[in-house]
């Protein structure tokens, strides 16, 4: 594990109180935007799926700016579980029975490339985040189970071979715990420090000449050719404009989006360090644990063998008066032998759900696109959505538009009945889950 020594103040809002925030890398800070500059491409927001496309258009030549309105991975990139999971929210059989096969085909040709172009970033740039590989999906049931060799199987046809079904005596050697009857193992996911990769992406687009401007909220975008786009104390003139704020984008940006997709939080707790033995006692490989449920648990070890452990969705997104009462039950659960562990630090933070569960991409205008909505697959997601709009502004569309062409299906009961009816969907499947059926 590096030392980490904290960052410079910086403008813009702090990141949230977290073990991530405690633990980040020493860099430099980016200013604020004071003035009236021009780009290739302004991109409204630096999280990863911001930093990505920033960093893959300056690779290939573009001048490139980013506005934030708090402070680079703010949001979801610097809050979330850290776990690299491939594929979508929805799996491509689900993909292949709603939209066919040929979409199902594409879509599944790039549905494990996130995870490569994240270790190959890392490993590219030098990003000090703690990457360690391996994911297990665990199951809760026999029913769990069947749909995890399904899977496997599934992934198979898609080329990713990286697969190992656990039954329940194989699983238990990985997760201490007597809560899974099995387990897929995907050597091909892992787990690192979020925010400190997201940082380590935007050092690198700062090498290639890119401009970062923290605290620098944009307050209006006037289309045209070229754009301009404003915030407070500046303006950008752009060819073009990436709106990539997901569940942090302000509706009156662009209200068309904000009816498509719903902010859901979710919230985390870190444990003090644990004992060397404890820690490898609980997960003796190292490897990141999401269960198979609806509202599903997700938890691993970090770097210095604290638990960080989350679960549980809170639709609109606003976080529980109490994080430790909603999680800690679930963790107790789990891990019986951590009762009474002492708690450094609980968080919340919100990402983007769609109704389909599958990302949103396309175009508001000739000259401004938008790329939001990976419903809980982010972190890999938006690492291949930077590729994708590169390709697609140097004239090559054809991936970007297979996730384009995707229905973008409104809430139903809009904006003012989304969050109860989602409530009762999501009910209908937790008890689903919690029967075995």
């Amino acid at each position: 594990m590096s030392a980490h020594t904290g960052s410079p103040r910086a403008a813009g809002v702090p990141h949230t109180d977290s073990y991530y925030a405690s633990s980040v890398n020493e860099h430099a800070p980016w200013p604020e935007l004071t003035d009236n500059i021009e780009c290739d491409v302004c991109i409204v927001g630096a999280g990863y799926t911001g930093i990505s496309s920033a960093l893959y258009l300056c690779e290939a030549g573009y001048d490139v700016v980013v506005l934030e309105a708090a402070r680079v991975g703010w949001g979801a990139s610097g809050r979330n579980g850290g776990q690299v999971v491939n594929s979508y929210s929805r799996d491509i059989d689900v993909i292949e029975e709603r939209y066919g096969r040929q979409t199902a085909d594409m879509l599944g040709s790039m549905m494990f490339e996130g995870a490569s172009i994240i270790r190959q970033r890392i490993d590219q740039y030098a990003i000090d985040c703690d990457y360690r590989p391996g994911c297990i999906f665990a199951a809760l049931s026999a029913r769990q189970l069947a749909k995890l060799r399904d899977q496997q199987k599934l992934w198979n046809r898609y080329g990713h071979t990286e697969l190992r079904l656990l039954d329940e005596t194989a699983v238990r050697r990985e997760i201490a715990t007597d809560r899974y009857v099995g387990g897929l193992l995907d050597k091909n996911g892992g787990h690192l420090h979020p925010l400190n990769l997201v940082l380590g992406e935007a050092e690198a687009v700062r090498r290639h000449g890119g401009r970062i401007f923290e605290g620098s909220a944009v307050t209006r975008i006037d289309h045209g050719e070229p754009v301009l786009v404003h915030t407070a104390k500046g303006q950008v003139k752009a060819k073009y404009v990436i709106l990539a704020g997901n569940a942090y984008l302000s509706q009156q940006l662009a209200p068309r989006l904000t009816r498509l997709s719903m902010p859901c939080g979710s919230q985390i707790v870190a444990t003090e360090p644990l004992s060397d033995d404890m820690a490898l006692s609980l997960l003796p490989n190292n490897y990141c644990v999401e269960d198979c449920n609806y509202l599903l648990d997700y938890f691993r070890l970090t770097a210095d063998n604290r638990m960080l452990y989350g679960g549980g969705v809170t639709y609109g997104g606003k976080n529980p008066p109490n994080i430790d009462s909603v999680i800690l039950p679930k963790l107790n659960r789990t891990f019986p032998q951590l009762k009474g562990v002492k708690i450094d630090y609980r968080w919340g933070g919100n990402f983007l759900l769609t109704l389909s569960r599958l990302p949103q991409f396309g175009r508001l205008e000739n000259n401004i696109y938008y790329m939001q909505g990976d419903s809980g697959h982010g972190v890999t997601l938006t690492h291949l959505a930077g590729k994708l709009i590169t390709e697609m502004l140097r004239g090559d569309a054809e991936r970007f538009d297979a996730f384009a062409r995707l229905p973008h299906m409104p809430f139903f009961g809009g904006r003012n009945f989304q969050v109860p009816f989602t409530m009762l969907g999501a009910a209908y499947y937790s008890l689903r889950d919690r029967l075995g059926v």
